[in-house]
């Protein structure tokens, strides 16, 4: 069969686990031929949108061999298309979905992550006008500060949500895109770099784009490390909140309860299109802010023993800019102040 004339030589090639020149479309296809009938399975390279995102690639500046070679790699992952129909935010309530996030274990180690990196940390947060807490908020709930930063390795999870599920594709795309310019760069290995199901990297887990905007380098790295550089990490997260419009020393949310005020509607939207002084005059109760703060909007929080409102402010609008979900936003304020009294209470004489 003329699809495997080349067999022996890929085979031995995958196999010793040797470096093979680009290839060209039809090369890559005989690859993934090969590597499907050795346990692997591979895309079919000759899909007109994988042959048109290569079209795209080239006008980009790559070669046309050097995309197809890089793509002839990725394995598809149908559990990524599973886990993406059902996400956390998704499928549980605020107390449960707290419950996962603002925990005694996560509060102790953003405590002692604190102090172990005093310095460094409040510099970075003092320069980039963000209050520590929230900084380590973030990384509290998207990995466990580190531990937890994914199995998938992004070229697969990428070129599977961008060719599998077309419902995002264009998204995904585009973050392939900016995976595989990061990857030409030198900046990313694109057969190594591990991440979420979704493409998100490192212990700040930045999808591809939030790398090539946001990250920075703050540490002794010679490039931008968010997996290993605590500089990194802590300044590429902080400028992330201010580039989004932080408010230093602002609040993020205030308790609330609705007096007469009606019912918000459901899904709660995160525009900031209101004031306190307006929700007040709809009857709403919030204590110790101002009338003209911008708000806000109004989340119901159900708790095991009944329903909770609170105001969310700019600041809780900047984190939404990291995860659109107001549950994210919530888990990741409670966690901040958690760790802030935690911290707090040991530098305690």
């Amino acid at each position: 069969m003329r699809a495997l004339r080349h067999f022996p030589v890929l085979m031995l090639a995958l196999v010793l686990g040797l470096v093979v020149p680009a290839l060209g479309p039809a090369q890559a296809a005989e690859e993934a031929a090969v590597r499907t009938l050795a346990g692997h399975t591979r895309f079919d390279l000759a899909r007109s949108d994988i042959s048109a995102f290569v079209d795209h690639l080239v006008a980009l500046g790559f070669q046309r061999d050097e995309a197809f070679a890089v793509l002839a790699k990725a394995e598809p992952q149908p559990k990524i298309i599973e886990a993406m129909t059902r996400p956390a935010e998704k499928a549980l309530q605020w107390w449960e979905y707290r419950a996962r996030f603002v925990t005694s274990e996560r509060i102790d180690a953003g405590a002692r992550l604190w102090r172990e990196h005093r310095e460094l940390l409040d510099t970075i947060a003092m320069e980039r006008r963000v209050q520590p807490e929230y900084i380590l908020g973030i990384l509290g709930v998207e990995t466990f500060f580190g531990r937890i930063t994914g199995r998938y390795r992004v070229l697969d999870a990428l070129t599977t949500l961008a060719f599998d599920y077309p419902s995002r594709g264009d998204y995904f795309r585009q973050e392939l895109e900016q995976f595989l310019l990061l990857a030409r760069s030198g900046e990313l290995d694109a057969d190594a770099t591990l991440g979420s199901y979704a493409g998100a990297m490192g212990v700040a887990q930045f999808m591809p784009s939030s790398f090539q905007r946001f990250a920075v380098r703050e540490g002794a790295s010679t490039q931008r490390d968010l997996w290993n550089d605590w500089g990194d990490i802590f300044g590429s997260v902080a400028n992330y909140l201010q580039q989004h419009g932080w408010q230093y020393g602002q609040s993020v949310l205030a308790e609330a309860a609705l007096g007469s005020a009606p019912e918000p509607t459901l899904p709660v939207s995160v525009a900031l299109n209101d004031t306190l002084g307006a929700a007040r005059a709809r009857g709403m109760q919030v204590q110790s802010l101002q009338d003209d703060a911008t708000a806000c909007l109004v989340i119901p929080a159900p708790l095991q023993t009944g329903m909770r409102y609170r105001v969310g402010f700019q600041n809780f609008y900047v984190i939404t800019r990291y995860n659109r979900s107001p549950l994210y936003a919530m888990a990741v304020n409670d966690l901040a102040q958690a760790i802030l009294e935690r911290a707090l209470a040991s530098d305690a004489p």
